[in-house]
C-alpha cells in the first residue's frame, strides 16, 4: 500500500511539475548586461522607474457571425414534394446593404446517399438586415429512394462580396 500511494504521489508531482511554468516579471527591475562588438561587456543601469497611464482609443470591429442553430425536421410520404422556410439571425445589422453574402457548405444534397440530389438549399444571395427571413429547403420526396432518418449537417458562414 506505501508503494501505491508513494508512486501515486510521484506520478501527481511529476504531472504538476511537467507544465512549463510561466515567467514572471521582476517587482524591481535589474541591470541589463550587454555584450559590445568587441567582446566587452557593458552594464545598463537602470535610471528611474515610472507608471504611465495613457489614454487609448480603439476602433473594435465585431465580425459579421450567425447566432441562432437551424434544426429541420420532416416527414416526406411517397413522392412529396416539401419547402420548409428557415430564418436566420445574425449577432447585428450589417453596416451596408449587399456587403455581406451567405456560404453554404452545400446546397444540393443527397440526403439517403443514393447519388439523386433529393434536398436543395435557398436562400438569399445578399444579407441587408440583422434577420435573414427569405431562405427555405425544397425536399423532392421521388428522388429520395430509401426509408427512414436521414442526417446532414451544412455549415453556413457570413462572406464579404467581391
Amino acid at each position: 500500500m506505501k508503494k501505491f500511494f508513494l508512486s501515486f504521489i510521484l506520478i501527481i508531482f511529476a504531472e504538476v511539475f511537467s507544465q512549463p511554468m510561466i515567467p514572471l516579471i521582476p517587482a524591481n527591475p535589474v541591470e541589463k548586461e550587454e555584450v559590445s562588438e568587441n567582446g566587452e561587456t557593458q552594464i545598463r543601469k537602470l535610471i528611474k522607474t515610472a507608471t504611465l497611464d495613457i489614454p487609448l482609443k480603439a476602433e473594435v470591429i465585431v465580425p459579421l457571425e450567425i447566432i441562432t442553430d437551424v434544426d429541420i425536421k420532416a416527414l416526406i410520404i411517397d413522392d412529396e414534394n416539401l419547402e420548409i422556410p428557415f430564418e436566420l439571425e445574425l449577432n447585428r445589422k450589417p453596416e451596408a446593404i449587399g456587403l455581406y453574402r451567405l456560404n453554404f457548405s452545400s446546397t444540393q444534397l443527397d440526403i439517403d446517399d443514393d447519388g439523386v440530389v433529393d434536398t436543395e438549399i435557398f436562400a438569399s444571395k445578399n444579407i441587408s438586415d440583422k434577420f435573414i427571413k427569405d431562405n427555405y429547403v425544397k425536399i423532392t420526396g421521388k428522388n429520395i429512394s430509401r426509408e427512414g432518418t436521414h442526417k446532414k449537417r451544412v455549415y453556413i458562414t457570413v462572406e464579404v462580396n467581391n
